[in-house]
């Protein structure tokens, strides 16, 4: 019925993701409808909540402590909302920092930075801007004189911008597309893009919150409803 195997089906019982099964005199398990509705429950909390809290709210479930499912499923709810104002905020930060025209023709004070200057000015580990830089997402250019590393205002604000989108967990390969479009055109349509398909994915994830914990409701009132039979 769920399209896995039946050593699967063992692993969920022995794991406490389905309730403990009943055996026969010959020593086979025995599985009942509630089996059955468990594992339709725990297959409708991984869309949303993923495997690792999906497993808990179970475990919970079957241990008999519904507070502490309830509080494992409004606590995926919380760390959503979360992720939704950090995009809000990242997104409203990171179109500013997007406008910033870099002032290339007014001279700096003491000359384009180093790389310890710039982790300082952005607040990361300069570890950070060396792996940025593996992955063709910044171009410091190298000092002739002594092959150090300087950082124009351009290049700070590249740092700047993938730190912010460091921080609401995009993957470097799809920051990628962002500074380019940046560069080539000095505008925010890559950004905005980015954004877009974040706020449709944690759309979509809150769409299948819903449908998991609606799932996990009817399994608890089933389970009452077998109980006061």
């Amino acid at each position: 019925m769920a399209g896995v195997s039946t050593q699967q089906i063992r692993n969920y019982v022995d794991a406490g993701i389905l309730p403990p099964a009943a055996r026969t005199p010959a020593g086979y398990r025995r599985f009942e409808d509630r089996h059955r509705r468990a594992l339709v429950t725990y297959r409708a909390l991984l869309p949303g909540y993923g495997a690792e809290t999906a497993r808990a709210v179970m475990r919970a479930v079957h241990a008999e402590d519904i507070a502490l499912a309830l509080t494992l499923v409004n606590a995926g709810h919380a760390a959503l909302h979360d992720q939704r104002l950090s995009l809000q905020a990242a997104g409203e930060a990171l179109e500013t920092v997007a406008g910033q025209t870099p002032d290339t023709s007014a001279p700096a004070r003491s000359g384009p930075l180093r790389i310890g200057e710039v982790a300082a000015r952005i607040g990361v580990r300069t570890s950070a801007l060396r792996v940025w830089e593996s992955a063709g997402l910044l171009r410091p250019r190298r000092d002739r004189r002594t092959g150090y590393r300087v950082y124009g205002p351009s290049d700070v604000r590249d740092a700047r911008m993938i730190d912010l989108l460091r921080q609401v967990r995009y993957p470097l390969p799809q920051i990628r597309p962002v500074i380019d479009g940046l560069r080539r055109t000095g505008g925010s349509d890559a950004l905005r893009s980015v954004i877009a398909r974040r706020q449709e994915g944690l759309a979509q994830r809150a769409a299948a919150m819903l449908e998991g914990s609606c799932r996990l409701h009817h399994y608890l009132t089933e389970n009452r409803s077998a109980e006061d039979r």
